[in-house]
């Protein structure tokens, strides 16, 4: 990697971008537009929506009708503003490089950018080039889902630059993730003087958490969390409210609606309490297709022509944009970004000598997929 390069990349990891923080994240598009100012690639930009930054759509590559090649990144990240200041600085140790979104997933969207536009510019792609490079990933792309669902469609293959697993493992099949909001209302009254009178929030919230974490089978690959739980106003009165989000994960889409009915399906224990219950699948399971398969080991014997042996990982529980083009019958490849650790934490970390030889492999797949 040489010096100016990681000076750039270091650049965009002095550009902080929690997914919420629409002026940050679209400081980042900036640096992509200005990234793609000498090559011949066709910039639009998507204004946000809903509070977050803007998406941009890259094109280039021949101009013909057949179905793109569709690569896929997000630019926005969990961590907040001023984490490089204090909990997660920027700094090298050896071949690590530690900072906010480094390995999730900032390093994997630079260099796959800098092999797009390579293949730009010696007119070297396969087939026509889309690139997507989106605000909102961590959060479930509520804004780009339908943009991504869209240029699925017209897709022959999608490319994913979400960071590589476990070694530099790739990515072929992801669970699905389903979000709920819950709210449980009961009846507020003094603790001391009128207990008997309330209805208790948080007591009912309870049986309900335990419902729902009890729909947890390992076995089946199906997990239920609540992890956040909010509710009352005061320690001597009996709460009216509690409030709760929860987050669901599937390997199949028939588990996906299953889980989804039993939890929309729950009442409360008690008819003084209303419980309201809002949500559902905001990403559909990516199962291995036969295609996606074929992809793998296209880049496999790629990979081993560079000089490295790529493997699969078992299925990855977190969800992805690669998501939605699985289902979508897409041949879908991901986790083609660094290789490093530490996603989401505060010892995150990119593993500087993964850079070079996954940039020679999204510019290889890019000038082969046919």
């Amino acid at each position: 990697m040489t010096a100016p390069s990681l000076d750039t990349l270091l650049t965009w990891i002095r550009t902080e971008s929690p997914t919420h923080d629409a002026a940050g994240v679209n400081l980042m598009m900036d640096l992509v537009v200005a990234q793609m100012q000498d090559a011949p690639v066709a910039v639009e930009r998507v204004k946000g929506e809903q509070g977050l930054g803007d998406a941009l759509i890259l094109r280039a590559g021949p101009r013909t009708d057949e179905p793109a090649i569709l690569v896929m990144s997000h630019l926005d990240t969990v961590h907040p503003v001023g984490t490089i200041e204090q909990d997660l600085p920027l700094r090298i140790e050896g071949d690590r490089l530690y900072g906010p979104g480094i390995y999730d997933m900032k390093g994997g969207a630079w260099f796959c950018l800098e092999a797009f536009k390579d293949v730009a510019r010696r007119g070297a792609a396969a087939r026509p080039m889309v690139f997507l490079v989106t605000p909102d990933e961590e959060i479930g792309s509520p804004m780009t889902g339908p943009i991504i669902e869209d240029f699925g469609r017209r897709a022959a293959y999608a490319l994913v630059t979400e960071p590589a697993r476990d070694g530099g493992q790739i990515v072929t099949a992801r669970k699905g993730v389903g979000r709920f909001d819950v709210h449980v209302e009961g009846r507020p009254s003094h603790a001391g003087s009128r207990h008997k009178e309330g209805r208790n929030a948080i007591y009912e919230a309870a049986r309900q958490i335990l419902a729902i974490e009890a729909m947890t089978d390992y076995a089946k690959g199906i997990t239920t969390t609540v992890g956040m739980v909010s509710g009352g106003t005061a320690m001597n009165t009996i709460p009216q409210h509690c409030r709760f989000p929860v987050d669901l994960r599937v390997e199949t889409l028939a588990d996906g609606e299953a889980v989804t009915a039993a939890i929309l399906g729950l009442k409360p224990a008690d008819p003084d309490f209303k419980v309201t219950i809002t949500g559902g699948m905001n990403r559909p399971p990516y199962e291995r297709s036969e295609g996606t398969a074929r992809l793998f080991d296209h880049a496999r014997s790629l990979a081993a022509e560079i000089g490295f042996d790529l493997v699969t990982a078992p299925q990855v529980g977190g969800g992805s944009d690669g998501n939605f083009t699985a289902a979508l019958n897409v041949p879908t490849l991901d986790g083609l970004g660094i290789d490093g650790d530490g996603a989401h934490t505060l010892q995150e970390y990119g593993l500087i000598s993964s850079i070079a030889p996954r940039q020679k492999l999204m510019t290889r797949l890019l000038e082969t997929l046919r």
